[in-house]
């Protein structure tokens, strides 16, 4: 079996990205969690340009990592310097990396305009930088800088600049579409024309600015890549990097080739959320493979069909990437939906079943008032259970008081009181937040973090409120859609009021609720 190495760039690349952030730890437990995953290669950063790359590279060698190698990125020598005598190619040596990953000029363009030396110039600059890293002993990673652009506009020299990096001892040459503006036709006829004329593995590093970084990291590798630089979710500057968690389950479950092993492929949708809550960004529901989406049905026909056979409307099984199907709740969806759901609780559940015909009732009337199911399965759920009696209140909602309070100086104080009573036990707390839901969630959690500790480990991630009915105007009713997580799952709840406080405060309740019952229920499974 073919064996393609995955080189990951989430850590220097995918940090470029508008939002994304890591500090120190959170890069040191990523290398953790990547080695785990079996990733073949980590980017660390840019040894030479900042206090928080040097500090990575010089605490992840304190890690019991495995197998993952760490790369140090840089670029070639400055043209006024020797590459002995080059900061930014000593920074990387003195980082200690396993591999050494630096960037040259292919285009004349930079070349000339950036660069600002003639063309023969920026070749010894190429072949001096990767030799004087080679003889240190590094495995040596050579990225050409806009390959397809430059080759593109002169074919000769962008493949002279390859052999020059060959020529240096380069152990990879990465061809990197770094605008993202390169058709998938194009990438392969170019790859078709050089490979011959190179006698090292290539790879290929693609950005998506026309959408198409993932389709032409898979081109690449059919046309005979063996090397793959991406980021987790596809982060990265402009439109992002190509996406790993799409290249790495499409070489293994639709090419039949070799990158982490079908094993940890169940591990791939758990690290992208990880990864997404880490980076403090919202995940993408419709990201394929890892998206709460991606195998989610809501058409009554399409429900049916996969319930008969799930290869008529899923591509793969979804849990051979660690996903899970979804049967959307809603008016289109019919009884079988609800069936469908109903059986996780009760297996005798049938169309016909009085649980059953209430609960389709109970949905008609809750969609007319204005809740909607299908981003908020866990609210459904949870009626699915007080339906058949399998829902256990672990708490119960005695009423709130919220306050706003606007001063002099503009600051804006809100203060949420709650009464909850767990059992025989009447909690009567307050908490302040930066509004109101805020503070309502806080006062919840402080009222029920003694008896439930694990409340901790769920938190939101995502909250929305849409008005129903703009006509009238501030008095119009509004629906608020919570996601929370709980670091492993990403589970949406709703409310629907009048008052938006009120609305909140329901879909926080089930958020809670449900999050609490599922890790009971999992704990009971795993028999801890």
């Amino acid at each position: 079996m073919r064996r393609i190495a995955i080189y990951d760039a989430t850590l220097r690349d995918g940090a470029q990205g508008e939002g994304v952030s890591f500090s120190p730890m959170d890069k040191l437990r990523f290398a953790e969690q990547l080695d785990a995953l079996g990733i073949d290669y980590i980017e660390g950063g840019f040894p030479g340009s900042n206090p928080k790359d040097r500090e990575f590279f010089k605490a992840v060698r304190d890690l019991p990592l495995k197998r993952i190698r760490i790369a140090a990125f840089g670029s070639t020598r400055r043209p006024s310097n020797s590459a002995a005598n080059d900061p930014g190619l000593n920074s990387m040596i003195a980082a200690k990396p396993d591999a050494a990953t630096i960037f040259g000029k292919t285009w004349k363009l930079h070349v000339t305009d950036v660069l600002r030396v003639r063309p023969g110039r920026s070749l010894r600059m190429i072949e001096d930088s990767v030799a004087l890293l080679k003889s240190t002993g590094l495995e040596v990673i050579y990225d050409a800088e806009h390959f397809f652009d430059g080759y593109k506009d002169d074919p000769s020299y962008a493949v002279v600049t390859l052999l020059a990096a060959q020529a240096g001892g380069a152990d990879v040459l990465v061809l990197c579409d770094t605008n993202g503006g390169t058709v998938t036709t194009d990438i392969t006829r170019i790859i078709e024309e050089i490979k011959e004329q190179l006698s090292v593995p290539i790879g290929i590093h693609s950005h998506n600015d026309i959408g198409m970084a993932v389709a032409s990291s898979v081109a690449a590798v059919e046309t005979g890549a063996v090397h793959v630089q991406g980021t987790i979710n596809g982060y990265g500057e402009r439109c992002g990097n190509a996406d790993l968690c799409s290249i790495i389950p499409t070489l293994e479950l639709k090419l039949g080739l070799r990158t982490i092993g079908r094993a940890k492929l169940k591990r791939l949708t758990e690290f992208s959320r990880w990864v997404s809550e880490t980076a403090n960004i919202a995940p993408d529901a419709r990201q394929p493979y890892v998206g709460v989406s991606a195998f989610a049905h809501k058409g009554g026909m399409h429900i049916d069909a996969v319930r008969k056979n799930e290869r008529t409307f899923e591509h793969i099984e979804p849990k051979s990437v660690g996903n899970e199907r979804r049967i959307l709740i809603s008016e289109l969806a019919g009884r079988s939906a609800i069936v469908d759901k109903a059986k996780a609780y009760a297996k005798a559940a049938g169309k016909d079943t009085a649980e059953i015909q209430g609960l389709f009732r109970q949905l008609r009337e809750m969609e007319h008032e204005g809740y909607q199911f299908e981003g908020a399965e866990a609210s459904f759920e949870l009626l699915i259970m007080k339906a058949f009696k399998k829902h256990r209140e672990l708490f119960h909602r005695a009423g709130f008081r919220v306050i706003t309070e606007r001063r002099e100086s503009g600051l804006i104080i809100t203060e949420a009181t709650i009464k909850v009573s767990i059992g025989e036990h009447v909690v009567h707390t307050a908490a302040e937040g930066d509004g109101p839901v805020n503070a309502l969630d806080t006062a919840l959690r402080k009222a029920l973090a003694e008896v439930y500790p694990e409340i901790r480990k769920i938190h939101l991630v995502d909250y929305k409120v849409r008005v129903l009915d703009a006509r009238e105007g501030t008095a119009a009713r509004v629906r608020v859609l919570i996601q929370s997580t709980d670091g492993r799952r990403v589970w949406g709840t709703v409310g629907v009021s009048e008052n938006v406080i009120d609305a909140s405060w329901k879909a926080l309740v089930d958020s809670v609720e449900y999050g609490l019952l599922y890790r009971k229920l999992q704990r009971r499974t795993r028999g801890t």
